[in-house]
């Protein structure tokens, strides 16, 4: 096949795609279209090394320039899409040019959820999604000394960590009543709150930002009668799949752009990849919206693969992961449904795993320092295994013999 294949999105799963195409003898043009001016780049380091300093920006990229020149890619960095003309196969460039293509990807990602309360238009208030963010966050610490994030979730627990072994006062607002709530069982959730307590940063739950107060400049994060001094906030209360584009272009969106096993869109010319999309999950008879790293480029692979003529279908285990402190928690599955949990170790020791299942079978792990039980647990999960409740709850027992 050597029609032209256009990636939007400067992402791991444009990254992805461009491998799997060049792999599979694609040999037509390939023309990658990116809002920002770097290089496809790792981006869960940016709420914590990154962060914290510990990575230098030149380690951030995929890959080095010289894998796009030798796949003959044109790269369009710098460069926003403002129109899909799925008739007419062609993209608008912000710069006045247009794109044509035979098959299409949609790497474009999510956008942050905005907090909509007033004062939110206050300079010190940041949302954490890309390099430019990150830096911005790292400018105002130089004049903070208290930092309030504003959301419990995977993102607000990592920033809070990272801010706060720079020396900052941290505190973390959260309106559900524990951490993580959407993801984890209560079980995970104390254990992350009493981890931040133990280094000094305080987690209050049910409560919800009513207003920020300043001068020009954040000073206050108001919450019902309750006043929070603050130097500088970062706003972490979850993202929304970026749609515009393929919903201006009538292709058919809920929750994400919709796409079947093979990773096509509403339009058979246009496949997408990653947070912004809503596929069909195999392994749990529904459809999902994952924002994953490991799921941008496994639907990416399989929309390459497609577009070659190899036939494929996204079937696979999804898995995440969050780094706190010196403690990486590795999530295995879709825990949503469970009937049962099963503790393996204990928490105290700071290693251990909790399991999920539903009627027996095992929907998810999540493991805190425990890689083995990831492992075992993520093939488990693949496989629909029904393991021994007991037997998974006594520790003493190897996990090759349940």
């Amino acid at each position: 096949m050597t029609a032209p294949v256009v990636i939007v999105g400067a992402s791991h799963a444009s990254v992805q795609a461009i491998d799997t195409l060049r792999r599979e003898g694609f040999e037509g043009p390939i023309t990658l279209v990116g809002e920002e001016p770097h290089l496809p780049y790792n981006r869960p380091p940016l709420s914590k090394k990154y962060l914290s300093g510990e990575l230098p920006v030149e380690r951030l990229p995929l890959r080095r320039q010289q894998f796009f020149d030798d796949a003959g890619d044109n790269l369009r960095l710098g460069t926003r899409v403002t129109a899909l003309d799925c008739g007419a196969r062609r993209l608008r460039l912000n710069d006045g040019n247009e794109v044509s293509y035979d098959r299409l990807i949609l790497s474009v990602g999510s956008r942050p959820r905005l907090l909509d309360v007033p004062g939110h238009q206050l300079a010190g208030i940041h949302y954490l999604r890309n390099i430019a963010d990150v830096d911005a966050i790292r400018a105002g610490l130089t004049a903070a000394r208290r930092v309030i994030v504003v959301g419990a979730g995977y993102i607000g627990l990592e920033v809070a960590a990272s801010v706060k072994r720079l020396g900052f006062e941290v505190t973390v607002l959260e309106m559900a009543d524990r951490p993580m709530h959407r993801v984890v069982a209560p079980e995970i959730s104390r254990f992350y709150t009493d981890l931040h307590a133990r280094e000094g940063v305080q987690i209050l739950c049910n409560t919800s930002v009513t207003a920020f107060d300043g001068d020009e400049h954040v000073r206050e994060v108001i919450c019902g009668d309750r006043h929070l001094p603050a130097e500088l906030v970062v706003v972490g209360i979850g993202i929304l799949p970026e749609v515009t584009l393929a919903e201006a272009a009538g292709i058919q969106c809920d929750n994400g752009i919709l796409v079947d096993e093979q990773c096509r869109s509403s339009d058979p010319s246009v496949y997408a990849a990653g947070d912004c999309t809503n596929h069909p999950s195999v392994r749990y008879g529904r459809r999902l919206r994952l924002e994953s790293v490991d799921n941008a480029v496994e639907q990416a692979r399989t929309a390459a693969s497609n577009i070659c003529g190899k036939p494929a279908r996204h079937d696979h285990t999804p898995w995440f992961w969050s780094d706190q402190y010196e403690t990486k928690l590795q999530i295995a599955g879709v825990s949503q449904g469970y009937d049962q949990t099963v503790m393996r170790g204990d928490p105290a020791t700071g290693r251990f795993a909790l399991y999920y299942l539903a009627n027996g079978e095992l929907l998810a792990v999540d493991a805190v320092n425990a890689p083995r039980d990831f492992m075992v647990g993520k093939r488990w999960v693949a496989e629909r295994k029904s393991p021994d409740a007991n037997k998974l709850a006594d520790a003493g027992v190897d996990l090759k013999t349940i």
